[in-house]
């Protein structure tokens, strides 16, 4: 890795976006390994120049009259640059050298060093999560590094002295690395939050950290090379303050990503795909895959590489549909993305996802309730019944992430918006939730399910719903109650060309596949045989003789038409929903009253004591109680 290959040359200087897609597409696909120094510095050349660099530019740029035009980058700038990176890591530690078939593996204490050289380099006199900083451009012309930033330094100091070994690993708010011959050991090399900058070098834990959300339950994106590269194109900014973007940036990052898209880069790389999938519903490209298949894609990924242990995939979702005024759809996402949170335990360190929930139940909600509750329009979500069992399930996957917690998520400032949501659904609307309280034994037949399809052959979904095949990953809103109700006339069709059979049966058969059954159906023979159906199919006289039957088919034809529909409507009228945490279990009964006593429901969310209802278990069978403390600042999100 010794100074700039020759080829590099011929693609300076760089005067336009496509001149830096072909240096990253030449880095991806004709040489052995994609230079992290080279490309880093590049990008961050382009995006420092349209964005640090303009103090009397107008606040909103338009779109330039050469789109694709960039500020000239001569090679000497860059090169000075990735010459001066390779020096300040050599300095510290000596380049391995190897024979043309000799592996060399990185060990901690080389990890160690290239994390010290890079930190004891940092300007100490800024603020490290602000815009902008994530670049090598950023740390050999300003000493400024963020969190991320610092982790693609050291995996880019290694790859310098040879050690191909060393990789990025990514949470959804923490970076980094795995080493060795199997890419088994893992180190920290940056810091998260204050007070832990002497954690560089250590191990990722195994226990309560390492399960906590911050380390994504030991489910982070482990990079390839290409992948790192992918990672530095996310992490471009192309802001110009919380409401502008500078539009050259932006153009180059959407177009980075498309190519790393189409080169496969980006199918195990959740966030990226949502990055993507925000600059296309921004402004989209034509002829490319629009943005909503991207957030489904996204959430795709995560469901199928990593158990379903990452929230954001389903958080640009909702936003997308919040944006798009697509309201029932977003309450289905946010409450999908609670079912993920409330596999971990809160902490300190996870106050980032605590500020995206916080703004999704207290700004984004009740702003949709005002909305909706203005007039009377019959497709009116408060008029929907599945609305309300998805608030619910939202808020219970929050309970949940608090329980077993040292520090608790809800106060008052969570209650008042949410008794206020709740009190906007009439009482015959919440009656229509059948809302089941779930057991210790329901818990343990959910972990045993989970256990058993978390080896990515199917795709495991959240609560309230059940392994279904990838082919539904990407399918629509509704498309498993359409599949489900298909699923019930194509066995209705059946049965008539069957041995006729009673039609209790029938339709009992037809829907099992797709319900759950009701136990106490099953134990006593009283009220539905599935859960969240109001009626049970009617039961004909048995006592008819044979000959009889041949000429009561057609209206025992009919009598199963009838069956279906009836099934087929309290699907659609009777939403399930399980309750898992202690809180909202404890809340039932008042969420179903006619009249909603809204101090009982107040003081029982904020309820201290219930923050200890004993340690929560995991999904992998392990208990867990709290993390450590540390503040980080709220990343920025294009809304």
């Amino acid at each position: 890795m010794a100074g700039f290959r020759g080829i590099d040359k011929a693609f300076f200087p760089i005067k336009n976006v496509s001149s830096v897609i072909e240096i990253f597409k030449h880095q991806l696909e004709k040489v052995s390994e994609p230079d992290l120094a080279l490309l880093s510095i590049i990008v961050g050349a382009v995006e420092n120049s349209l964005t640090c660099s303009r103090p009397n530019a107008p606040l909103q740029l338009c779109e330039p009259m050469e789109p694709s035009s960039l500020p000239t980058l001569e090679i000497h700038t860059v090169e000075s640059l990735y010459n001066k990176f390779h020096a300040i890591i050599k300095s510290a530690v000596d380049p391995v050298v190897k024979t043309s078939r000799e592996k060399v593996y990185a060990t901690r204490e080389i990890v160690k060093k290239v994390s010290d050289v890079v930190w004891n380099t940092l300007s100490r006199s800024y603020y490290k999560d602000r815009a902008h900083l994530q670049s090598l451009y950023s740390y050999l012309t300003g000493n400024k590094l963020d969190c991320f930033g610092v982790a693609f330094a050291v995996v880019a100091g290694c790859q310098v002295l040879g050690y191909s070994d060393v990789h990025l690993a990514l949470s959804e708010d923490h970076a980094w690395v795995v080493f060795g011959q199997y890419g088994t050991e893992t180190a920290e090399v940056t810091w998260h939050g204050k007070g832990n900058e002497d954690k560089r070098g250590q191990e990722i834990g195994k226990g309560v950290s390492a399960r906590s959300w911050l380390y994504v339950n030991n489910k982070p994106v482990i990079c390839t090379r290409a992948m790192e590269v992918a990672a530095l194109v996310s992490a471009i900014n192309p802001s110009l303050n919380t409401a502008h973007d500078a539009y050259e940036v932006a153009l180059l990052q959407q177009e980075l990503l498309w190519l790393l898209y189409d080169l496969g880069h980006l199918a195990k790389y959740p966030m990226a795909i949502g990055n993507l999938g925000d600059l296309e519903e921004i402004s989209a490209t034509a002829g490319r895959i629009p943005c909503d298949v991207l957030f489904k894609e996204a959430i795709a990924s995560a469901r199928q590489n990593y158990t379903n242990m990452h929230v954001y995939p389903y958080t640009y979702q909702g936003g997308y549909f919040y944006r798009n005024k697509m309201y029932e759809e977003a309450f289905e996402s946010w409450a999908n993305a609670s079912d993920v949170i409330r596999k971990y335990n809160y902490s300190r360190d996870d106050e980032e996802i605590y500020k995206e929930f916080l703004e999704i139940a207290n700004e984004l909600i009740p702003h949709i309730m005002k909305v909706e509750s203005s007039g009377f329009s019959a497709n009116s979500i408060l008029k929907k019944p599945q609305c309300f069992a998805h608030l619910l399930r939202f808020y219970d996957g929050i309970c949940q992430w608090e329980e077993g917690s040292a520090t608790p998520v809800l106060h008052i400032g969570w209650a008042k918006p949410l008794v206020n949501t709740i009190s906007k659904f009439d009482a015959d609307v919440r009656a229509k939730v059948n809302i089941i309280c779930e057991t210790a034994e329901d818990r343990i037949e959910q972990q045993h399910n989970f256990n058993n399809h978390s080896n990515g052959s199917t795709n495991c979904l959240n609560n309230n719903n059940y392994c279904v095949p990838k082919k539904q990953d990407l399918s629509p809103p509704g498309t498993d109650l359409i599949n489900a109700i298909e699923s019930k006339v194509n066995s209705a069709e059946e049965s008539r060309n069957s041995p006729c059979l009673h039609p209790s049966i029938e339709a009992l058969t037809a829907a099992c596949s797709e319900k759950i059954l009701n136990p106490e159906y099953l134990l006593q023979g009283g009220g539905s045989p599935f859960v969240g159906c109001d009626e049970t199919p009617p039961v004909q006289d048995t006592g008819k003789k044979n000959s009889d039957k041949e000429q009561s088919s057609p209206s025992t034809s009919r009598q199963t038409d009838e069956d279906q529909n009836k099934i087929t409507t309290s699907v659609v009228t009777s939403p399930t929903v399980i309750l898992h945490s202690q809180k909202m279990k404890g809340l039932k009964e008042l969420l179903l009253a006619e009249k909603l006593n809204t101090h009982a429901i107040s003081l029982h969310l904020t309820a201290q004591s219930q923050v200890q209802v004993g340690k929560k278990t995991r999904n992998d069978g392990a208990t867990t109680t709290t993390t450590d403390n540390g503040m980080r600042a709220k990343r920025t999100r294009r809304e």
